[in-house]
């Protein structure tokens, strides 16, 4: 039988001797986290949402290409949610007119999600060609939700009952596609943890995403 070990600081993964070390805390924590981390000589696994560019470029500065350890960061470890900003990106090309609805359970902290704004990022890089929005007037102030990258619209649902879902909506002259994933169950973000965690001792530096993982 093993026994879980509850610590209060990285010297507690030290003594447990930990290879990996998965961080699902909160930005701020990750931050600091980070560079605490590569000191111990651990390789890092973060699922936690909400690090900008600077925080992307300061776990590199942590976790450097050349040195013996790796970090993977990733805005969502659900297989399906990484094919759909795959699949997203592929068809970016092809329309004019894009929006994201993300939609989550009522305990989330932050919005739009990681996901949302990764999927419209890599979009907005994969076609520069997006209608300008109509829209003159709201009534509502926000009813359009928020302008992400490329112009491309995002919108934020919080529900309870829910777990974590989006839709990707693409549309052109004559015909709309639309792209949706639902993660049912929180256990369908480990698969993709589990490869991460297995992945990551033979990937120096940082790695951005699962997508190198599953080579997409």
């Amino acid at each position: 039988r093993r026994a879980i070990t509850i610590g209060a600081d990285t010297g507690a993964l030290i003594d447990a001797g930990a290879e990996v070390v998965v961080d699902f805390t909160v930005r701020d924590a990750a931050v600091r986290n980070l560079p605490a981390y590569a000191d111990a000589g651990l390789h890092a696994v973060v699922g936690t949402t909400g690090l900008g560019a600077d925080d992307l470029a300061a776990a590199a500065d942590a976790y450097p290409a050349d040195g013996p350890l790796g970090c993977v960061v990733a805005a969502n470890f659900a297989i399906g949610a990484v094919l759909l900003m795959r699949f997203a990106e592929l068809a970016a090309p092809w329309f004019e007119t894009a929006e994201i609805i993300e939609l989550h359970h009522d305990a989330k902290a932050d919005a739009p999600s990681g996901t949302a704004l990764a999927t419209a990022q890599r979009m907005a890089e994969a076609s520069g060609k997006w209608a300008p929005d109509p829209t003159r007037t709201e009534t509502v102030p926000g009813a359009r939700g928020a302008l992400g990258p490329g112009g491309i619209r995002l919108h934020a649902v919080r529900l309870r009952g829910l777990v974590a879902h989006q839709e990707v909506l693409l549309g052109t002259e004559g015909q709309t596609l639309t792209l949706r994933h639902d993660s049912l169950d929180r256990v369908s973000f480990m698969p993709g943890v589990l490869l991460a965690v297995r992945s990551v001792p033979a990937r120096p530096g940082l790695t951005v995403g699962l997508d190198p993982l599953l080579g997409l």
